[in-house]
């Protein structure tokens, strides 16, 4: 897939006058040193913990499903708790250093104003050594616990993050969100890998259900936020297409995680995760369908409705997995 199922003929161009972004490396302005508490707070923001948690509620589930398929039994206590700190670690590594590199761009954008670096309220420097310290924590410690495999992966997804992702798709083209779904669904890969040391199908297949439910969740994000991506100069689809371009690939994609969802029960998972996975998936393709309603009437769109059901979808659909997984 080299473009939006779509095309790219309604795509407007982006702005052009995109402001002059120059990375400084300078620390906070006021020379007052802020209290031990506000410092760690930054730091613990750095990381999106938030975001950090999403990511984590596919690992578990990939690493029993993992384990039951492959070998019967349940994935060992040691394993899982190396892999969710080292996702964890991972996850913020990347996403601190992603706050580094954007720290010009957050001051532009009202939704990242208040990030630790956006407000100078720790030096750009410290908050890139804490990335690549945590990152390097993060890939390091699963080498050791869980294998060379799980460790590569992780290592791989944090450099696509921060370097495809944020440093040239980000600011490059419309289609980022799609591509840049990749590192947002190696967590079911690297749980995989941590149990198995290997790939399969089922792995793959969870990956796809990611990567495809990417785009809408995301779109409907940056569609409330429209304004402050054009202000910046970044071109996600909702800053620089028409709302109805945004609605219908959200319709799209939402099909198609419904149609990739329900593969895992072909390859070893029982009804009840059918009948999840067809339920949750379906009012997901309803709430797009929605959208695109509201957005072909002429109506407040209300984005945030298909972004919060698609956080709801996703951790229903793994945790039907989990559950699953002791049946089968």
């Amino acid at each position: 897939m080299n473009e939006h199922p779509t095309g790219a003929a309604d795509v407007a161009p982006t702005p052009a006058a995109r402001p002059s972004i120059k990375l400084s490396s300078e620390g906070p302005r006021d020379e007052a040193r802020p209290p031990l508490k506000t410092i760690i707070g930054g730091y613990v923001s750095l990381t999106k913990p938030r975001i950090v948690e999403l990511l984590l509620i596919t690992t578990v589930p990939a690493m029993l499903v993992a384990a039951r398929q492959e070998f019967d039994t349940l994935p060992s206590l040691v394993a899982v708790i190396a892999t969710v700190v080292g996702g964890a670690l991972a996850a913020g590594a990347a996403n601190a250093i992603n706050c580094y590199i954007d720290r010009e761009i957050d001051q532009i954008m009202r939704r990242t104003a208040r990030r630790p670096l956006a407000k100078q309220q720790i030096p750009p420097r410290n908050a890139l050594i804490f990335g690549l310290v945590l990152g390097s924590i993060a890939v390091v410690g699963m080498w050791i616990t869980v294998g060379p495999l799980a460790a590569a992966l992780t290592f791989g997804a944090i450099l696509y993050y921060d370097v495809v992702y944020t440093i040239w798709l980000k600011r490059t083209t419309p289609h980022n969100t799609v591509w840049g779904g990749a590192c947002g669904s190696a967590p079911v890969l690297i749980g995989w890998a941590a149990v198995t040391g290997e790939m399969s199908w089922m792995a793959w297949v969870l990956f796809a259900i990611v990567f495809l439910w990417q785009p809408p969740h995301f779109y409907v994000l940056a569609m409330k936020f429209k304004d402050d991506y054009a202000a910046a100069g970044i071109p996600m689809l909702p800053a620089v297409a028409p709302a109805k371009r945004v609605a219908v690939e959200s319709v799209i994609y939402a099909w198609l995680t419904l149609a990739v969802s329900v593969v895992p029960f072909w390859l070893g998972m029982t009804w009840l995760y059918l009948v999840v996975a067809v339920v949750t998936g379906g009012l997901f393709v309803l709430e797009s369908h929605k959208l695109l309603g509201r957005v072909n009437r002429g109506e407040d769109p209300k984005p945030m409705r298909l972004f919060h059901w698609s956080t709801s979808y996703l951790t229903l659909l793994f945790l039907a997995l989990a559950i699953d997984s002791f049946l089968i």
